[in-house]
């Protein structure tokens, strides 16, 4: 008879270095776990953030629901795990194109694969990976636009990919952020940092209704037929 000897998975832990590959398998083999990340080969898990955190996250998702809704051929995710280069971020928030309609970004079994137009952390502070490591390894990729909310300097950090090297992206002098990427994503960011989530979503409806908005969704229509 088979003696048949069942194949342990070494726990994951915060520090380790491991592949992709051994990453994921230990990942899959914990159901308890829910966030953790591989960046530039170290398994992070982050702590458990605090109610200024959470509550910023729901006001980002909220902005950049918003505009998915409105705009047929784009897709959103949060805390999404990302097979990007040889890591695996799970940032926590993205807006794609659809493969579709020229997206660089396609989902592979339960990961997404390639490069999403739009990243978006909300970092504790300045000193988070998220502005370091993680902002690397997002360069490194060629992640189009990064935008991070830090909550502690109460700061937007929009960064957008210039000949391989992340910018700044600058407001406006009506004091609004807007997307190289996605026309009419316009973000009030004194707005969001104050919680004044009303603001920010009605200055999002001006960027809905402008006409650089109408002409990009016409745009990604005519691909869809294509």
């Amino acid at each position: 008879m088979a003696i048949v000897t069942e194949q342990r998975v070494a726990p994951l832990t915060a520090g380790d270095q491991l592949t992709r590959d051994e990453f994921l398998r230990r990942w899959e083999a914990d159901p308890n776990i829910k966030l953790a990340e591989l960046i530039e080969g170290t398994v992070y898990a982050p702590f458990r953030n605090a109610i200024e955190h959470g509550d910023m996250v729901g006001g980002v998702a909220d902005w950049l629901s918003t505009y998915h809704i409105a705009t047929a051929g784009t897709a959103g995710g949060r805390s999404t795990t990302l097979l990007m280069l040889d890591d695996a971020p799970q940032p926590d928030l993205s807006l794609r194109l659809l493969p579709q309609c020229g997206g660089a970004a396609w989902m592979e079994g339960r990961y997404l694969r390639g490069t999403p137009e739009l990243l978006a952390e909300v970092s504790v502070s300045t000193a988070s990976y998220d502005l370091h490591q993680k902002l690397r390894l997002y360069q490194s990729a060629g992640i189009p636009e990064y935008l991070a909310v830090v909550v502690f300097e109460r700061e937007i950090r929009w960064h957008a990919l210039v000949d391989g090297r992340y910018q700044f992206l600058s407001p406006d002098i009506d004091g609004l952020y807007r997307s190289r990427v996605f026309p009419g994503l316009w973000l009030d960011g004194q707005a969001l940092l104050s919680g004044n989530l009303r603001q920010v979503l009605d200055r999002l409806q001006q960027g809905l209704r402008s006409d650089e908005h109408e002409r990009f969704v016409a745009q990604l229509a005519a691909r869809r037929k294509a």
